[in-house]
């Protein structure tokens, strides 16, 4: 790392040199734009140039969300780091789908809470979702089964079992979106999830948890121990 740096970060260690000490998730979301970028500009380091895309976009969620257009217009981004980036959000999509098809999607559930989030979180539109899965939970099929305006969806319990019991499912796992960005429940996402349960329970089909997407946050109805 350059001295500038070590004028900034005393005693940090370079982001490369972290991640292979510590491991991926011991860094900063601008340590990990940092890896990304490689190089920043004479007389702005990789780090400085992280710092600012990250200011000036909001988010990391942001930043890889970001148009086409407005992701390029930026100083230091272009075709090529647009490219790169939407082929590490689909090859992150990817693993979590298939680690869900081959594995219990309840023995890691940040890895279940990932892959909604990835489907779910940039939905300007509240969206119901649910994951059927096997005996062994692991994700038979996902199927956006509502779709409502900016602030509601309404659900139809009856229309859930009625798929489950096509795909065979022994469980579910159900999942909206906030469009506000606040993943915190409603009294009607408890209500509607009381509801599904009741439904469920008459054929002997569990709802293992229902996840509520923000941006950039989740929140678990069954590690709050209201399932």
């Amino acid at each position: 790392m350059s001295s500038q740096v070590i004028t900034l970060w005393p005693g940090a260690l370079a982001p490369r040199e972290k991640l292979l000490r510590y491991g991926a998730a011991a860094l900063s979301d601008v340590e990990l734009l940092a890896i990304f970028l490689r190089t920043g500009f004479p007389g702005l380091h990789v780090m400085q140039l992280a710092e600012q895309l990250l200011e000036q976009f909001g988010s990391l969620y942001h930043l890889m969300s970001a148009d086409h257009q407005v992701f390029c217009s930026h100083k230091g981004l272009g075709n090529s780091s647009y490219a790169q980036l939407q082929a590490i959000s689909e090859l992150a999509f990817r693993f979590f789908s298939s680690h869900l098809t081959q594995e219990n999607a309840m023995l890691n559930p940040k890895i279940t809470q990932h892959y909604l989030q990835s489907l779910l979180a940039h939905r300007e539109r509240e969206v119901f979702l649910v994951l059927f899965l096997d005996n062994q939970h692991r994700v038979i099929r996902h199927q956006e089964m509502f779709a409502g305006t900016i602030s509601s969806v309404v659900v139809h319990p009856r229309e859930i079992v009625r798929e489950a019991l096509k795909a065979n499912a022994a469980a579910i796992i159900l999942a909206h979106n906030h469009p506000s960005g606040k993943a915190e429940p409603s009294h009607a996402d408890r209500l509607i999830t009381e509801h599904v349960v009741n439904a469920c329970l008459l054929l002997e089909i569990r709802v293992l948890d229902h996840l509520v997407i923000g941006r950039g946050e989740c929140v678990s109805f069954a590690e709050r121990g209201w399932l």
